[in-house]
């Protein structure tokens, strides 16, 4: 996984989560193993982002790590189903990004000097995206980001 959240700001980005030390999933956790995947799959079927099924299994169901309870990454687990959306989840998310501060410059008008350099940089990042998921398979070819298109994409 690439990390480019900060490529165009000075922040140093240090917050996060930890991940849980032990490898192997707890007694107490909520689910059992069929559980697991049978929501998982059902959440994704519902239109849900892998990051947000992770968070739901954590919070309601009390599963600290899918990882470590499926034996492989959520996302992998839903390649494999057939579950995973079209697009990654992170490219999706800044193509979303994009459409909102499309809408905001139409609005703004001409004077809006900040959010358009802005719009700039999210759009660099997903083409640097778009030519890592080309490398990796994760796209189809012919695929190729369309500033005009980009809102029914993401709807």
């Amino acid at each position: 996984m690439i990390y480019i959240a900060r490529l165009h700001s000075k922040k140093k980005g240090k917050s996060g989560t930890k991940r849980p030390k032990s490898k192997v999933s707890p007694e107490w956790s909520g689910l059992t193993k069929a559980q697991a995947k049978e929501l998982a799959v059902k959440m994704a079927k519902e239109g849900m982002a892998p990051s947000r099924i992770g968070i739901i299994l954590r919070d309601k169901y009390a599963t600290p790590n899918v990882r470590s309870l499926l034996g492989v990454p959520l996302t992998r687990f839903l390649a494999d189903e057939g579950a995973l959306p079209e697009l990654p989840e992170d490219m999706a998310n800044l193509m979303r990004k994009v459409v909102r501060l499309q809408e905001h410059i139409k609005t703004t008008g001409k004077s809006d000097i900040h959010n358009k350099v802005k719009m700039s940089h999210v759009e660099s990042k997903i083409a640097r995206l778009v030519k890592y998921y080309h490398s990796k398979g994760k796209l189809p070819a012919g695929w190729k980001y369309e500033k005009d298109k980009v809102a029914l994409l993401v709807k």
